[in-house]
């Protein structure tokens, strides 16, 4: 037997069953040059392939909403003019052109510090394979054998895999590479497939037919198991069954602890079809709505009118529900292709999200007037990123009364009284709590940067890993401040960093007094569980032993055995 320990769990459960391992076709490209008399041809041979690939999408996308995306990477301009570019300028085949141009792409996708963004990488790839095949007509499906349920066993999976796939016969996925937020991952929560990611090397082991179990919950892959524990892990998967079917009956029930105190659980969200996903979970809003992908997905800054019908589809998806705006936070390791970023030493300290929109004065407006005309249609709040000074934030709220000014003259409907918050995501943020908290309606911790600020850890940095933890005494206290200084003003506390959705973290943070969690759709549920089985007077009582340790290490032992 040999076992695989994971780190990334991107859908729990478990899996036991035979293995299918995918061998994906490779294609070798020609690098051969073409003559100034072939660039015309060459060039109509790739725009054939795209109205090739493009057609195949659009028929796609009827079905998975995920295809509109690529259908609409499959034509972007700027991939379009670089592939067109090399043609022409460099002699060559079309062939050669896309696979550089996508190899450029994935770079920096690759190098940037957000998960989210450094998936599209795999929709880069997947998306230049399909050009790619449609130049040399290829028709590749990888699951033509599969005739029984498997656990799927890959490299990855691009979204043109899945869609080959007959879900029905699909036990579980195990991949070597990826992240939580992979398509395969997002596809695996959707449906509630077991899936683990990121496991590294495994295909030279497994075979197709081999029995692997899957223990998508602790992290764990089993391949050749004996009996024994096939029969252990039955038992587990019937159990876990059962839990899930009792999580789904929490969806009529408050959040709200056993004592009656209550609590808010929101969704993070990049986009439409997030939104959509999220819905189909016990989400009571929307707590991030990350606006920077309107801009990262365009060849182009977004006009106040698509982003006005794409807030306002948000909202009415909502139904009402909360949904908070976070204003255009960019730069960093988000850039865009059609915007020129000053070269910075350290772009995380440099020019990037509010600092960026008080200097682009135009690029703000044009987005807080369309988040205002949108708030017509539902209920949005509007977040400022980054905020660091008083003086940001008055600028900040000078700009919006400004476009309010505007669309009244104009007399264009609004919500006069929209609600307007601030991320509390650095030292000088926490510091500034107790100032802050009576100028704005609301607070939302960002823990992933807060953390890395607050304790100077670059937290892509591998060496130093073991030094970014949000349980670090200093990171708990800064919470824990902004939470009793907002509270002293009537302003809201949320959370909308990864730690909102911590197993370990949640009690803690509901016995602070935190009063929206946001997170990812699919840990809601489990969150609302877990807050539904206690009283927010131990959850008190857990906080306040928590606050007086002094090491992560103990915090830790305190909760685990709590």
């Amino acid at each position: 037997m040999k076992k695989w320990e994971v780190k990334k769990t991107a859908s729990k459960g478990y899996a036991i069953g035979p293995a299918y391992v995918v061998k994906k076709q490779e294609v070798t490209v020609d690098t051969a040059s073409i003559s100034a008399e072939q660039v015309d041809a060459e060039i109509s041979r790739f725009e054939a392939a795209v109205e090739k690939a493009q057609a195949d999408l659009a028929e796609l996308a009827q079905d998975n909403a995920i295809f509109a995306g690529h259908f609409a990477l499959a034509g972007d301009i700027a991939i379009h003019d670089g592939v067109v570019g090399k043609i022409k300028d460099e002699l060559m085949n079309a062939e050669a052109a896309l696979m550089q141009v996508k190899d450029e792409y994935v770079v920096i996708f690759e190098s940037m510090d957000d998960e989210y963004m450094r998936e599209r990488a795999s929709d880069m790839k997947d998306v230049s394979k399909r050009l790619l095949f449609a130049l040399k007509g290829i028709d590749d499906n990888p699951f033509a054998a599969m005739k029984e349920k498997s656990v799927i066993v890959a490299q990855d999976l691009t979204p043109s895999d899945t869609a080959k796939m007959n879900m029905d016969l699909v036990l579980g996925f195990a991949t070597e590479e990826g992240g939580v937020t992979s398509h395969v991952s997002i596809i695996a929560k959707n449906m509630a497939i077991p899936c683990l990611v990121g496991v590294g090397p495994m295909l030279g082991d497994v075979e197709t037919g081999m029995t692997m179990i899957l223990d998508a919950g602790k992290g764990e892959i089993f391949l050749e198991p004996d009996e024994t524990m096939v029969a252990l892990y039955k038992e587990k998967a019937e159990k876990f069954e059962a839990f899930q079917k009792e999580l789904e009956e929490l969806s009529t029930l408050p959040s709200e602890t056993k004592d009656g105190h209550g609590f808010m659980l929101c969704a993070n969200v990049g986009n439409i079809e997030d939104i959509k996903y999220a819905t189909q979970f016990q989400i009571e809003g929307v707590g991030l709505f990350r606006s920077e992908f309107l801009y990262m997905e365009n060849d182009h800054f977004p006009t106040e009118e698509e982003q006005f019908e794409a807030y306002k589809e948000a909202a009415q998806l909502l139904g009402g529900k909360e949904l908070t705006i976070r204003t255009l936070d960019i730069g960093g390791d988000k850039e865009l292709d059609y915007y020129e970023f000053p070269k910075e030493e350290n772009p995380f300290l440099g020019y990037r999200a509010i600092r960026m929109c008080l200097d682009q004065t135009d690029i703000f407006k044009t987005q807080l007037r369309a988040i205002l005309r949108a708030s017509a249609f539902g209920y949005i709040r509007i977040m400022y990123p980054m905020m660091i000074s008083m003086d940001e934030l008055t600028e900040a709220n000078h700009l919006l009364e400004v476009c309010k000014a505007e669309l009244k003259q104009e007399k264009v409907a609004f919500d006069e009284k929209i609600q307007v918050g601030m991320m509390i995501e650095t030292p000088a943020a926490v510091m500034m709590a107790e100032e802050f908290a009576q100028k704005v309606d609301f607070f939302s911790i960002g823990t992933n940067d807060l953390t890395q600020y607050f304790l100077a850890v670059d937290r892509g940095n591998q060496k130093i890993a073991n030094l970014y933890n949000s349980f670090n005494p200093a990171v708990l206290r800064a919470i824990y401040h902004t939470i009793q200084a907002g509270h002293r003003h009537n302003t809201k506390v949320g959370m909308c960093g990864e730690f909102a959705s911590d197993e370990k973290a949640s009690k803690l943070l509901l016995g602070m007094g935190l009063d929206e969690f946001s997170m990812s759709a699919g840990e809601v549920a489990r969150v609302k569980y877990q807050l539904r089985g206690c009283t927010f007077e131990v959850a008190q009582k857990l906080a306040d032993a928590a606050l007086k340790l002094d090491t992560a290490d103990k915090v830790l032992e305190l909760l685990e055995n709590s």
